[in-house]
């Protein structure tokens, strides 16, 4: 696959991630081995963090992840979806949870905010959804202060069915909540891209590379940074 097709708007394969829709995943994702699994990843993320850093998730959809980053110190955390239900969510469990988060409505191809805005860009999980993800690498560079990093997660290509099966079995879900969990799992498979074509979008993309490994049984973990 050309770097070329992987920039092509991708045919949508899952409804909008509103209403209904959105509320059954942000349930799906709150499983207690789920909720565990966002407070390891924010540690990892917080390292290296100086008080008072300004973080952006990007795509956060029910804010897990950057709620268990607000827990960790005083950084300053923002997450922007394109997903108003998510907004919605992610502001109420923040609430909820007695945390500062600032969600707001926006495009990651537009980012809304000015260059040289965030110390660290995390996302999780969204960045095979986005139709231009050249655009979007060079959004996420733009936006980063000079020496800062970004961190993406996301489902690989080459991922396989008994992979993706043993990764929901450990999201700790059952009965039809698996069944379609592992069904949109399987579909979101043909929107993803291997470690090797991740790469050639970061050489083409403003941080003229990354550093990509596979992340457990089913993902990519894509380090990036902006140079000092």
């Amino acid at each position: 696959m050309s770097t070329k097709d992987l920039r092509a708007p991708k045919r949508k394969l899952l409804p909008e991630m509103e209403g209904r829709t959105a509320r059954w995943y942000a349930r799906n994702r709150g499983s207690a081995a789920q909720l565990a699994e966002y407070r390891r990843q924010a540690a990892r993320l917080a390292e290296g963090l100086p008080a008072g850093a300004a973080v952006l998730e990007v795509a956060p959809g029910p804010g897990y992840l950057a709620i268990e980053l607000a827990r960790l110190g005083a950084y300053r955390i923002t997450g922007l979806d394109v997903s108003h239900t998510f907004v919605e969510l992610a502001g109420e469990s923040a609430r909820r949870a007695g945390v500062e988060v600032t969600f707001r409505q926006g495009d990651v191809h537009e980012l809304p905010f000015p260059a040289g805005s965030f110390d660290l860009v995390v996302c999780q999980a969204a960045f095979k959804n986005f139709v231009r993800p050249v655009r979007a690498l060079d959004e996420l560079h733009r936006v980063l202060r000079p020496g800062g990093r970004a961190v993406i997660h996301d489902l690989r290509a080459d991922a396989s069915a008994a992979d993706i099966e043993r990764e929901v079995a450990r999201m700790g879900l059952r009965g039809l909540d698996a069944f379609w969990t592992r069904s949109a799992l399987r579909m979101l498979r043909r929107r993803a891209v291997t470690a090797d074509a991740f790469a050639r979008l970061a050489a083409e993309s403003a941080f003229g590379g990354a550093e990509v490994d596979r992340d457990g049984l089913i993902g990519l973990e894509v380090r990036l940074h902006r140079t000092a």
